[in-house]
């Protein structure tokens, strides 16, 4: 699988780039893991709901935050400085003898949690999955808060586009302007806050790539 560090990049940027690199895919172009920050960003996925974006036009405005409707599941989600966000652009395996995909994208998933998982105890954090909500989870005194979220899409192809993004080193405050993933009982937090430091961005980025490659059984190899 190839690897791209992209640095920070607009979000319609990085959408285009997905929907290039996912066309290429369909027609026997190769695997490939965009890695990279974006400027502060608000998205909403396919299940998300407008009004859990809790600051007018205005206040978007005088934030620098900048808002898409996107085609990827989920609801609505920040992304900005201090988050690494990875797009995975692969192919799937077939469906089975039935026709099935459900099983394959839920595998999918399931496995990019346990890219974020084992990233995070690393750090010396144990994160986990909580049934029935998507996403990467920590506890903190206040409760569950979720240090990374999930949001894909796969084509009729089997080809993925969109991602995760790992709170490292975020600014925790663009997530009061939201109801992330609309979840009102359980917070938001960050492998920095959870550690009382700030995280080496470079290290942690590195240390994603090759636990990718572990899980998924692949190569990565850096362009």
């Amino acid at each position: 699988m190839r690897v791209e560090r992209l640095g920070q990049i607009a979000y319609e940027d990085a959408l285009r780039l997905q929907q290039t690199l996912a066309e290429a895919r369909v027609s026997g172009g190769e695997d490939t893991l965009l890695l990279l920050t974006h400027p502060h960003t608000y998205t909403l996925g396919s299940a998300a709901d407008e009004s859990h974006i809790l600051l007018n036009a205005d206040e978007l405005a005088a934030r620098g935050i900048a808002v898409y409707r996107t085609d990827r599941g989920g609801g609505v989600t920040y992304h900005g400085a201090g988050q690494i966000v990875g797009y995975p652009i692969m192919q799937l395996e077939r469906p089975n003898e039935r026709g099935e995909l459900r099983a394959d994208v839920v595998g999918y998933v399931r496995r990019i949690e346990s890219v974020l998982i084992a990233t995070a105890a690393d750090y010396g954090i144990k994160a986990y999955p909580i049934p029935g909500l998507t996403g990467v989870w920590a506890k903190t005194p206040a409760g569950d808060a979720k240090i990374a979220a999930i949001g894909v899409r796969v084509n009729v192809k089997r080809v993925t586009t969109h991602g995760f993004a790992l709170n490292v080193n975020t600014d925790l405050r663009y997530f009061d302007g939201i109801v992330p993933c609309g979840i009102r009982d359980k917070g938001v937090t960050s492998l920095a806050a959870l550690l009382a430091r700030p995280v080496d961005e470079d290290e942690i980025t590195a240390r994603l790539i090759a636990h990718f490659g572990a899980v998924f059984g692949v190569e990565m190899v850096e362009s």
